[in-house]
């Protein structure tokens, strides 16, 4: 997606917003960043076009009910907050998924104003175009491989192919390989969603990016994606079994690789990065 229209990309990023599916992939970054966890509400004292705010009042910072959770805190020059779509209130397993990820992003982005958004998280990848178990992926294009609309013009809109905001610098500082993100709601993969894939040249696959990327081009704020490889999605284990035997040790190098870029970032411009 391209930088935001005015000339904001020439200061200093001073607001990250960090928006994580699940909060065992949040967890570590929580902890590396020392971050509050922060109920639902703020004590107001400015005005925000989210919400018409009183001074000295309690307020909601997301509508009241939703069960998302939200971290915050000063890490070097930057305020970071890291956003989680929580628990599902009915069945309590996270709220994964586009839905959930574009409802949040879309609250986020108009409660907290980031400068940059951070969507960190694990990803299914494909051996085929070199991904590993481990490997961490800042993600070049994303599409969609679940919204078939066969109707000229409708068909591109449901595959939603875009380019990410780019940060060679970032990519070649920290090593970290780059590839296509697909991304659908389902953690398998039918026939139907493989064509579209392969369609899409994906090196690997989430449940949100490409939700969470249209909102930042929605709203003109640039998002980074940044994928750590749990399960090989053309491998020969079951994709449910080697993501849940992956997560806590792959989550350990979302984490690390998570700190190097906010280190990068620290100090730069969406420019330089």
């Amino acid at each position: 997606m391209a930088p935001p229209h005015d000339d904001s990309t020439q200061h200093p990023i001073s607001n990250i917003l960090f928006i994580i599916a699940m909060q065992t992939e949040a967890s570590p970054l929580v902890n590396k960043f020392k971050l509050a966890d922060e109920p639902n509400s703020v004590y107001a004292s400015l005005s925000s076009d989210f919400v018409m705010l009183i001074y000295g009042c309690r307020i909601s910072l997301f509508p009241n009910g939703v069960p998302w959770v939200r971290y915050s805190g000063k890490y070097k020059d930057l305020n970071i907050n890291i956003v989680c779509p929580g628990k599902d209130t009915t069945l309590g397993v996270d709220c994964v998924g586009t839905v959930s990820a574009s409802l949040l992003a879309y609250a986020s982005i108009q409660a907290l104003q980031p400068d940059l958004i951070i969507n960190a998280g694990t990803a299914g990848g494909f051996k085929a175009k070199g991904a590993s178990i481990g490997d961490v992926f800042l993600a070049s294009d994303v599409a969609f491989h679940d919204r078939r609309i066969p109707i000229p013009v409708f068909d591109l809109y449901g595959v939603g192919c875009r380019k990410t905001f780019s940060t060679p610098n970032l990519a070649k500082e920290l090593n970290l390989k780059v590839g296509k993100l697909s991304t659908g709601d389902s953690l398998d993969m039918c026939a139907e969603d493989e064509a579209a894939i392969l369609a899409n040249d994906a090196t690997i696959k989430d449940m949100e990016g490409a939700a969470i990327a249209y909102v930042g081009h929605l709203l003109d704020v640039p998002v980074l994606f940044l994928k750590a490889v749990t399960d090989i999605v053309d491998g020969d284990k079951p994709t449910s079994e080697e993501f849940l035997q992956n997560l806590n040790a792959v989550t350990i190098a979302l984490d690390l690789a998570a700190t190097k870029v906010v280190d990068f970032i620290n100090g730069k411009s969406c420019s330089e990065l």
